[in-house]
């Protein structure tokens, strides 16, 4: 048995002319990095089919695949592929950072943040984006440094329902069009828009509704059919669809109740908006959050069955273990063997990895396409230009009262620059290596010159004294600082002194003075060696905690403080018989006198006073406010950095703000008090430059939000409630006045607009630049049904474009629509519609600035009454009590959702159903506890038609089927709304005549 799974499984290729074997050869001589198979002299194994250029990429598979071994096979579904040496077949790996820029392999070019990047509402530039990043990906393939891989994981198209969310900086929109169209538009210039001939091959992040990171590997996002369709997959089809993307990275979180890690929608689903073969990933670790008793979700017994799961469910690459892939290729031969999976599922996994590695140009001669691609292709001047280019296209202009904006240079001989981000460039978890970095400051400068510009960061520097023993906290000089410790050196001495940045919820981090680097944990004590707060835990994090006789303690507060594993909170305080500092309980901890030896805000007051212009910077540092693992705790800005603009404002009313940060902010009062705002995302290395050319009008900004900016908190729903509709999430659905609305930004000139008219395609404006200034304009179009059947959205966006028009010019934009634009899920029949309506043709600069408008009326579908006769899905509902006292469960591992009951009294309604009259029987398939439904008409206060009760089942994935008679049905037209008591689980239903017909 061994020896037949270990023999080649298909033909040996007989019949291969000698110009086809000699071309085969020089291809693999040719691929950097390939290993030759050296057991047969002449490279035999160069003449295989799958060598051949000419070939389909269909061929080219089978071929291979008849080779291979089940053993080899298998090993292809690691992250980590081994060289199959005796076909000279090199290793592979997927998985390459690319999110906006290549992460992680060396210097790079960084290009602003992905909610940057969408900000500028420009398609052309994310494909050129795009393009060069590709390239760049390319560029590292003769050196291969560890973490390369030509399977670039990007671009993230989850997205932004709530801006509380830790990985805000890596999505695009709130909005799934403008997501599609992005992300579409991304994934081109990373392929090359060759889908035969790849340039890499871009993975979709995260399939799908991740947009929380609390609890991510347990939490279940709940989507009813309508959420499912309309929102959150809609957002990952186009790219898909245009085969922009080679495949989709499935979520750590569950949806319905079952680990997005085994989704069967991942094959049937996402494999049907393409006829291309598809890689799907799973994310770092998930396969084993799969196992009970290894990880978090504890859905299958043993790693066979998981991964079993997860191939059959659609996955193709196991993303876990680090570099060991035995634990994988173990569990799935040991499926082969028990007759869990089959030689045809890992043969077909097998063959979706291939054909990536066949379209790259791997098996080509020279590598194919790309192949000669070499490091000159990174950081080069055109993408320097392009990330300048990106930068200045991506800000947004919040506010511009009185013309504050932009400064006249001639009038504007000083300024000074203040702020925690004035000198400085944060990096963010899946940034690349800056090549270099142009400051706010160094871009202000370079335009006024150094004299004329005044720099302070606005934060305090501190010493902090033992009030028990009056020595001080001190810290080393050099690049490698040293172990903190007390000592009696003064307050005077700079080794005694920190600058203290304040990031919000209390965290604050702390740079020593005497190297200008950042404390951090060691493991074993603290050091000052951190050019900026790093880390999977982010240890350079802490807090002052205030004390009723007005000293502090000072709390440690990395992220691995909030794992389960952490004890207890801890403090810092004197450990070693030399003063060294180490983590103590809280009943330890030294109290601290916190001398302030320079006050941040007098000093940026100074640095402002009697300047022509104050530019104040504040923001984010990207990996304390919201990343990866951790959700944002406020919207509000930092307390220390709204004090400091109050100060300098007071002081100087020429002051500009400029919020640097990853997200939407609740700016509070912050705003009434400076004339003009801009927004940028944490921009790249040009940021400086960018952000110069905008303050002084070399550039006009055109920059437009693509996220709701809510005024606070209250305007919320909990995190994990993910039904925007019940909810009334995003722009779509949300009735209240936002901070700023969806579409938002302003422009140094102004822009009118003419009436809509209709073109065979869509609809067309003439839009007139009616300032003195050249200027883009993003004309967006959106739509609005005025009747349904069912809940519409306020206004949906459905077409956009930049357009650049001269002062006094105009353009006529057109702007597509097509029926099929107007499509929303049915539940009662389970596909798209477009309905019979009247639908608002609403063409403006924002979701709330509409400058023009018009009417299509539709003759489409009339969605008939709800036949309850036929058997009725629970998950299809109209109206719900709402998260979290109906979930949305797994029906069973493999497939199906239910809908389950949290607490008693748990209702759902299904509207405009055909109900007999007199009396009727129901019939429902239940799981779970021992429990009843209730049967009302009208609603949960309705008319009791009857009650079923059952008892508990033998687990929650065994249905049975209960009747109850019904009685006093109304007949005709009405809502049927079922009340479940806890713990029930209702899979599907009927309402049948007495008579069954």
């Amino acid at each position: 048995m061994h020896d037949d799974r270990e023999r080649p499984e298909g033909p040996s290729g007989s019949g291969i002319s000698r110009r086809t074997l000699i071309a085969a050869a020089t291809a693999a001589l040719a691929v950097p990095g390939t290993v030759l198979a050296t057991a047969a002299p002449g490279a035999a194994a160069a003449a295989h089919p799958f060598r051949d250029p000419t070939r389909s990429v269909a061929a080219r598979v089978e071929d291979l695949l008849g080779r291979l071994t089940l053993d080899e096979k298998i090993s292809l579904l690691h992250q980590y592929q081994p060289a199959i040496e005796r076909l000279g077949i090199a290793s592979f790996r997927t998985g390459t950072e690319a999110l906006h820029g290549v992460a992680w392999l060396g210097k790079a070019t960084v290009f602003p943040q992905a909610v940057g990047l969408a900000s500028a509402w420009d398609p052309g530039l994310l494909t050129r984006v795009g393009a060069a990043v590709g390239d760049e990906a390319r560029g590292f393939q003769q050196e291969r440094p560890a973490g390369w891989s030509l399977n670039l994981w990007a671009p993230v198209v989850n997205l932004l329902r709530d801006p509380r969310w830790g990985r805000n900086e890596e999505g695009y929109s709130e909005d799934p069009y403008l997501t599609g169209v992005l992300s579409t538009a991304y994934g081109k210039g990373l392929t090359g828009g060759d889908p035969d001939h790849l340039k890499t091959a871009p993975t979709l992040k995260h399939y799908l509704a991740n947009n929380n990171e609390v609890d991510r590997t347990t939490t279940s996002s709940d989507l009813r059919p309508r959420v499912l369709h309309e929102y959150d997959e809609a957002a990952f089809r186009p790219a898909i669809e245009a085969d922009a993307a080679t495949g989709v990275m499935a979520a750590y979180n569950l949806v319905n109740g079952r680990p997005c890690t085994v989704d069967p929608d991942l094959d049937t689903t996402v494999r049907s908006w393409t006829d291309r073969d598809l890689l799907n990933v799973t994310d770092a670790w998930a396969p084993n959050n799969l196992v009970t008793g290894n990880g978090s979700q504890n859905y299958y017994s043993s790693p066979a069955e998981a991964d079993t799961a997860a191939l059959k469910a659609g996955i193709d690459s196991f993303t876990t273990d680090d570099t060991d892939s035995s634990p994988t290729t173990t569990a799935l031969k040991k499926a082969v063997s028990e007759g869990l999976s089959t030689r045809s599922d890992i043969d077909r996994a097998a063959g979706h990895v291939l054909a990536i590695r066949v379209r790259l140009g791997e098996f080509d001669p020279g590598g194919g396409r790309y192949g000669a691609i070499g490091k000159d292709a990174i950081d080069t001047p055109a993408h320097r230009r392009l990330a300048r280019e990106a930068a200045t296209k991506a800000a947004v202009l919040l506010k511009n009262a009185h013309g504050t904006l932009p400064l006249d240079r001639t009038r504007t001989r000083s300024v000074a620059v203040v702020g925690p981000l004035a000198d400085t460039l944060y990096t963010d978890w899946y940034s690349g290596t800056l090549p270099y970095a142009v400051t706010p400051k160094d871009g202000i400068a370079g335009v006024l010159g150094a004299d004329a510009v005044t720099a302070s960061e606005g934060v305090d520097r501190i010493a902090l004294r033992n009030t028990a023993t009056g020595d001080r906290i001190t810290a080393g000089a050099g690049t490698a600082g040293a172990p903190l410790r007390e000592s009696d050196a003064a307050a005077s001495d700079a080794t005694a002194q920190f600058d203290v940045f304040d990031w919000g919820s209390g965290v604050v981090t702390l740079r020593a003075v005497a190297n200008g680097l950042y404390v951090g944990s060691s493991g074993t004590g603290f050091v000052n060696d951190q050019t900026q707060p790093n880390g999977w835990y982010v240890q350079q994090q802490f807090s002052l905690e205030q004390q009723p006789d007005a000293t502090c303690l000072l709390k440690y507060a990395g992220y691995e403080t909030t794992e389960s594993w952490w004890s207890s909170p801890l403090y810092l305080g004197p450990t070693g018989a030399d003063g060294t500092l180490g983590l103590v309980e809280k009943a330890a901890a030294a109290s601290y006198a916190r001398e302030v030896v320079r006050s941040g805000t007098d000093d940026a007051v100074e640095a402002a006073r009697d300047k022509d212009a104050v530019v104040v910077v504040i923001g984010s540092m990207p990996a304390i406010n919201g990343r990866e693992a951790h959700d944002r705790r406020s919207l509000d800005i930092a307390p220390a950095q709204a004090a400091l603009v109050t100060a300098v404002a007071a002081a100087n009313p020429r002051t500009v703000v400029i919020v640097e940060n990853s997200y939407p902010t609740a700016l509070g009062e912050l705003a009434a008090r400076v004339p003009a705002l801009l927004w940028t995302s944490h921009a790249g290395q040009e940021t400086g430059n960018a952000l110069a050319a905008l303050l002084f009008g070399d550039a006009n900004p055109a920059g437009r939000l693509t996220q709701t900016w809510y005024r606070s908190e209250d305007d919320l729903p909990p995190l994990l409630a993910y039904d925007i509709i019940k909810e009334e999430r995003t722009y779509w659905y949300f009735k209240g006045t936002p901070l700023h609305p969806f579409g938002h930004g302003l422009s140094y000139t102004s822009f009118g607009y003419g009436k809509v008219k209709r073109f065979d395609g869509g609809y067309e404006v003439a839009v007139t630049n009616t300032g003195r200034r050249a200027g883009d304009e993003v004309v967006q179009l959106y739509v609005h049904q005025r009747t349904s059947r069912d809940v519409q959205p306020l206004r949906r966006l459905r077409s956009f474009a930049r357009v650049s028009l001269a002062p006094g010019e105009t353009k006529t934009v057109r702007l597509p629509l097509s029926r099929a634009d107007l499509a929303h899920w049915d539940v009662t029949r389970d596909r798209w519609i477009v309905e019979s309506a009247t639908y608002d043709i609403l063409v403006g600069a924002s979701s709330a600035d509409i400058r023009a408008r018009t009417t299509w009326k539709v003759t489409g579908e009339t969605v008939p009454p709800r036949d309850l006769a036929r058997t009725t899905r629970a998950e299809t509902f109209d109206d719900c009590t709402g998260h979290p006292a109906l979930r949305l469960v797994d029906e069973s591992k493999e497939r199906g959702t239910a809908v389950s009951a949290t607490t008693e009294g748990t209702w759902l309604s299904f509207a405009d159903a055909q109900l007999p009259r007199g009396a009727a029987t129901f019939t429902a398939r239940v799981a779970g506890g021992a429990g009843s439904v209730q049967i009302r008409a009208g609603g949960p206060r309705g008319r009791l038609l009857g009650t079923v009760t059952f008892p508990a089942t033998a687990s929650v994935y065994d249905y049975t089927t209960v009747t109850a008679r019904l009685d006093g049905v109304p007949g005709g037209r009405d809502t049927l709304c079922l009340i479940l008591s806890e713990g029930v689980r209702l899979a599907s239903f009927a309402v049948r005549p007495k008579d069954g017909r």
